[in-house]
């Protein structure tokens, strides 16, 4: 079996770029390429790693319907990203980001070249990428905090020493959809190369308003990317890259979720909108990276990993989404993260290998928000937090026999928070009246890792069973009320196995989590906001399967997710039935004792409050699967290949009310095709995605008065030149 490697690089070794493609041995027997994975720091065969995970080339992504983070749902089992707007709630068998406050953290760590993501500025289109790889489960060691329910890599294609190279790439479509991307492979001498990349999307909207006003969800996207490799010795390399990306989609499309207040003014179509005031959404993302490798004599590999970003984003809501009120809200949302990460990696000939590593991660949140700036009467929010995360961690793998290893790993992370702000009622009188702090202190921290055990019966073969830890950080909800960390651990078995002589792999496994302090969105009647509190426990258990199978031109990549899952029972303030008695009110904080509501200056939420037994993890569904199949042959000097892929994503709740009527996204099937024609270094791609137009959910507003929805059939072409 040749060895082209097929995975991402998490900016922690040499980007291996990947296809999948068809590969031969000696005898002429059809093979699939190594898939090569670097989420555990090591460029590894994924064949050979006792984890749960998925890789997609960048070659495929296209194919396979993946143009943004949100598309990865329908590739990778137990895996959905709920749109919430502001924030995409991803999570992995039922376990990540359940809240869309400024005080969580993310639950699955999302890294793009090398460096942490925040939630916001999230949805930009994929471009120039290598390979992405989504790891399942907490990645207590590797990553640390803020992984428990797994983590993604992103990684954009490295520039390559001495190979001029690129390639242009246009498609026009729906709904007026135009757009171009490319890149261009420059060597520079013998010992340095620099890479230019960047797209260009636009896109009318699927939606239209009956004021005739412009309508939200359009699509306007630039984005650029510099990239510059230097290796001037065998012993050291720099890996330097800056993006600059910007988007505006004239805001957020939603109708009124059903049993909410203003559900009854909804339109009957959800791709016809209500709205009676203007909307925005612009975002803006920059982002510097850096990483420096030396290898000294004996193997040894010292590591920094560098990165900075500044994402803004700013929108103009219509709160209510219908005509009959006039609730609008100003957002503006800047995250700023500095990040820093050593390795020290050992070389892997003799029995015993090692991984050590420190990390330091800073983030700094601002958040400005007016609640219907053009009453005489609202209400004004800003909160400021500073986030600092440390971490020092390391791996041992100890090669008991040349079948059996044993893997120990553990990380020790801190974390803290100091957050200040204010929400202010403001009147005519020249003074803001001060209401309440969203302010407050937190400090945590915890040790987490993993002990696997590795058995190989053979070459072809891998059993593993391991038990890991995962934990998210904490935070704070006001001066005297905070919400405490995640804690989960994993209990998990795996089999690898690869079959008919390379032809066809597969990955299969089974898992249980014991979960302590499960976060999820309430409200916290002290400041009025969306807040964060702790369930005692959950359980969540499940299965996955995977198979990638190359015989002769045929080609075919399969998923299948299941998982069950139970959360403990609570006491909360239900934020729904607030919206519903008191529409368009919002960041009222608590009446003193024994006063009635007076909206906006404040509401008693008393009648609020509903009590819980047990249910469901919220956005888990039960059921995940996926299927890509395609068949290439050829024509005289054109190679056609059809493909489909069948994405399903199973039934979730939003909310732990449980009522199904406002509560639960019902699951959803896609069917998407393309028909490819390839003619030497060039490439025509009729493509259609939704193809049965399904209509389905695709999330909630914070507040879940609101639900947003996926996109309609859309098909166009796209062509390609390489150079």
């Amino acid at each position: 079996m040749r060895t082209l490697a097929w995975g991402a690089t998490v900016s922690l070794a040499a980007l291996m770029t990947a296809s999948a493609a068809l590969a031969a041995d000696d005898k002429g027997a059809a093979t699939i390429d190594e898939i090569v994975v670097t989420g555990q720091k090591r460029a590894e065969n994924l064949q050979q790693v006792a984890a749960a995970a998925t890789v997609i080339a960048g070659s495929s992504l296209q194919e396979r319907g993946v143009t943004r983070l949100d598309g990865l749902q329908n590739a990778v089992p137990s895996l959905s990203i709920t749109d919430a707007g502001l924030t995409q709630s991803v999570n992995i068998r039922g376990v990540g980001l359940a809240s869309g406050s400024p005080n969580a953290a993310n639950g699955v760590a999302t890294y793009f070249d090398g460096v942490f993501q925040p939630p916001i500025v999230s949805t930009n289109s994929f471009y120039d990428i290598g390979a992405v790889e989504v790891f399942r489960g907490p990645q207590g060691t590797f990553v640390g905090s803020n992984s428990t329910g797994g983590a993604i890599f992103i990684n954009s294609r490295d520039p390559e020493l001495g190979k001029t190279s690129g390639y242009v790439e246009g498609e026009l479509g729906r709904y007026s959809r135009v757009g171009a991307d490319g890149a261009v492979n420059l060597p520079l001498g013998d010992t340095l190369a620099v890479r230019v990349a960047g797209i260009y999307r636009k896109r009318d909207s699927f939606y239209h308003r009956l004021d005739g006003a412009k309508p939200p969800a359009s699509l306007d996207e630039q984005g650029g990317r510099l990239s510059i490799k230097w290796k001037p010795t065998d012993h050291f390399s720099a890996l330097l890259k800056g993006e600059i990306d910007r988007k505006s989609t004239d805001g957020y499309a939603y109708r009124p979720t059903p049993g909410t207040a203003f559900a009854a003014a909804r339109t009957s179509d959800m791709y016809t909108l209500n709205y009676n005031t203007p909307t925005r959404n612009d975002e803006k993302g920059d982002q510097l990276t850096g990483k420096l490798d030396y290898v000294t004599d004996g193997g040894l590999t010292l590591r920094s990993i560098s990165g900075y970003q500044n994402k803004r984003i700013t929108n103009v809501y219509d709160v209510d989404g219908t005509s009959v009120a006039s609730n609008t809200q100003n957002q503006f949302v800047r995250e700023r993260v500095w990040t820093e990460e050593f390795n020290v990696l050992s070389p892997t000939t003799g029995p015993v290998s090692y991984i050590l590593g420190g990390y330091f991660q800073r983030n700094r949140i601002d958040v400005d928000i007016v609640n219907n700036a053009v009453a005489p009467v609202h209400t004004h929010v800003v909160i400021g937090n500073r986030k600092t995360t440390t971490g020092v961690f390391g791996q041992v793998t100890w090669k008991v026999t040349p079948q059996l290893s044993l893997d120990v790993g553990g990380r020790y992370s801190w974390y803290k928070v100091d957050g200040d702000g204010g929400v202010f009622l403001v009147t005519p009188a020249p003074t803001p009246t001060f209401l309440a702090d969203p302010g407050g202190h937190e400090k945590d921290n915890q040790l987490t890792g993993k002990v696997a055990l590795n058995w190989t019966p053979s070459d072809d073969h891998l059993l593993y069973a391991f038990v890991a830890k995962g934990y998210k950080s904490g935070g704070l909800q006001s001066p005297t009320s905070n919400f405490a960390p995640e804690k989960v651990i994993d209990y998990e078995i795996g089999w690898k196995g690869t079959y008919l002589g390379g032809a066809l792999t597969s990955q299969l496994g089974a898992f249980y989590y014991d979960y302590k302090n499960f976060q999820l969105d309430a409200l916290n009647p002290t400041t009025g906001q969306n807040a964060v509190i702790n369930l005692t426990s959950a359980k969540v258990k499940g299965a996955e399967g995977q198979i990638q199978a190359h015989l002769g031109e045929f080609r075919l990549n399969a998923g299948v997710g299941y998982t069950d899952s139970s959360l403990a029972g609570t006491t909360f303030v239900d934020i729904r039935g607030v919206a519903l008695a008191f529409p368009g009110v919002n960041n009222a904080p608590q009446c003193p004792a024994g006063q009635p509501s007076r909206p906006p200056a404040c509401l008693d939420y008393s009648p609020f409050l509903r009590s819980t037994a047990s249910g469901p993890n919220l956005f888990s569904p039960k059921w995940t699967w996926n299927l890509d199949a395609s068949y290439r042959f050829d024509a005289g000097t054109v190679a056609i290949t059809p493909r489909a892929t069948l994405a399903h994503v199973g039934g979730r709740w939003a909310y732990i009310g449980y009522n199904p009527q406002r509560d639960r996204l019902s699951g959803y099937t896609l069917l998407n095709a393309n028909l490819e024609f390839e003619a030497g270094r060039y490439t025509a791609d009729l493509f259609a995605t939704n193809l049965t137009k399904a209509r389905y959910v695709t999330g909630q507003t914070g507040g879940g008065t609101n639900e947003f929805y996926g996109a309609p059939r859309e098909f166009g072409v796209r062509l390609r030149a390489e150079f």
